[in-house]
């Protein structure tokens, strides 16, 4: 496909986006509302574990949850879901998503499910574009599915949704960054150049913690958004214990020191490993010391938020960014909207991208991808908006998203586990750039 046609492709979908765009009304009267659920999701039978190879649990070491955060602007609602899980598939994020709307009216452009990324979790739903990426977990005669936790799931986040619809209260909102030095580029390179993973200090780490503080307006915490790039990797595939990783030890010390449900967004940790990484047990894996390099760092974050508001304006929207299909990558008929074979070059990857403007200054964007953390620091670092955050393994998951030059490097994540090419940097980068500009209009 050539460039032109690749930027009208981004330029059409753009000027669409910005049609179906509907301005929310202004909560200047003070009208916004907020909740946050928390429900337990752990399992007490055996299950096979998403991430490495095909294995089975032999037990429980932490518990896992969803939580669930609800804003309302008066005019509009907006819910985000945190799930202890590794990936799901996005025909199944659709599927849970028509059923949401069935059951509780929620537009599914509304809800953004976000998922740790641990890889000491279920299996859950059908494996998607991962039957492809890694066709040995799926062998022929081979079931490593759990059908019983993955319908447990579901039905639990239905009853968080209702119960956070039915618990909304008045809030204040408040948006603050930190540093914490808890994860590192897993990239390593050999004295011949040879990529394979590992760690690599050298290599580009995006260290930014960013908090969305939601209280009370007697300015008690309600709940606490940390977002922070990091793979749920400290433990690795010897360990056949269920746990929420890194990100779950960070989310439940941050709620017993400050008394409220954090829910831990994952960012663009498609090269970032946490600095202990893949280790056999959780005493090797050092899990305490994850509490003071980014719980800590989030706590602190917190405390320096200087004001909140009552004052809220929500948008969200959606737009697919259409990116050649790598050859010779497979693709699975249940997620046949995703591929655009229309045209007489390669096929293209239609790939959702969801957005949330929170009044002027604040930009969420968020893709069903594990994203190179270059990309999101190009993007947050041309942002017309001085908060921009992204939300990785959101609403999905299509694999890896490398940086061009990662394609000529070599590596794990640009092999077999990712559908795109070097191009999807260049038109993911457009594409949501110009996006910005329109929300920023």
């Amino acid at each position: 496909m050539s460039k032109l046609t690749t930027a009208v492709c981004i330029l059409c979908v753009a000027c669409l986006v910005a049609a179906i765009h509907r301005p929310a009304r202004a909560g200047d009267d003070g009208t916004f509302r907020a909740s946050v659920v928390k429900l337990e999701v752990t399992p007490e039978t055996p299950q096979w574990l998403q991430g490495y190879g095909p294995r089975e649990s032999d037990g429980v070491h932490d518990r896992l949850y969803h939580r669930i955060v609800v804003l309302d602007d008066g005019d509009a609602q907006f819910f985000l879901i945190s799930t202890d899980i590794c990936t799901v598939s996005p025909g199944f994020f659709d599927q849970v998503m028509k059923e949401l709307h069935e059951k509780e009216s929620t537009p599914p452009q509304q809800v953004w499910w976000s998922v740790t990324h641990t890889h000491s979790a279920p299996v859950t739903g059908p494996p998607g574009l991962v039957a492809v990426m890694l066709p040995e977990r799926y062998k022929k005669g081979q079931v490593v599915q759990n059908p019983e936790f993955t319908a447990r799931l579901k039905e639990t986040l239905f009853e968080g949704i209702r119960q956070a619809k039915a618990s909304l209260e008045p809030a204040r909102l408040g948006v603050g960054v930190g540093t914490s030095r808890a994860n590192v580029n897993r990239r390593a390179e050999d004295a011949q150049g040879n990529i394979r993973l590992g760690v690599n200090p050298e290599r580009p780490v995006d260290q930014m913690v960013g908090v969305l503080r939601l209280e009370r307006p007697d300015g008690s915490l309600l709940a606490l958004i940390a977002n922070y790039a990091m793979h749920g990797t400290a433990l690795g595939s010897a360990n056949l214990k269920i746990s929420g990783d890194a990100p779950g030890t960070v989310t439940q010390y941050v709620e017993e020191q400050l008394g409220a449900p954090m829910l831990y967004i994952n960012g663009a940790a498609g090269n970032i490993a946490p600095i202990q990484s893949v280790k056999p047990n959780f005493e090797q894996a050092r899990f305490t010391e994850f509490h003071h390099l980014l719980g800590d760092k989030i706590i602190e974050a917190n405390r320096n938020i200087q004001s909140t508001t009552a004052k809220v304006r929500l948008k969200a929207g959606r737009e697919f960014v259409k990116t050649p299909r790598k050859a010779g990558f497979g693709w699975v008929p249940e997620l046949g909207q995703f591929l655009d074979s229309t045209t007489s070059d390669a096929p293209l990857v239609n790939l959702p991208i969801s957005y949330l403007q929170i009044n002027d200054d604040i930009m969420i964007w968020a893709a069903p991808v594990e994203l190179f953390c270059q990309i999101a620091m190009n993007i947050r670092e041309k942002s017309p908006f001085p908060h921009t955050f992204y939300f990785g393994y959101t609403n999905g998951f299509f694999g890896y998203l490398p940086i061009a030059e990662a394609f000529a490097e070599g590596g794990y994540e640009a092999g077999r586990v990712t559908p795109f090419t070097p191009q999807a940097e260049n038109d993911l980068t457009k594409a949501v750039l110009a996006t910005f500009a329109d929300y920023a209009r």
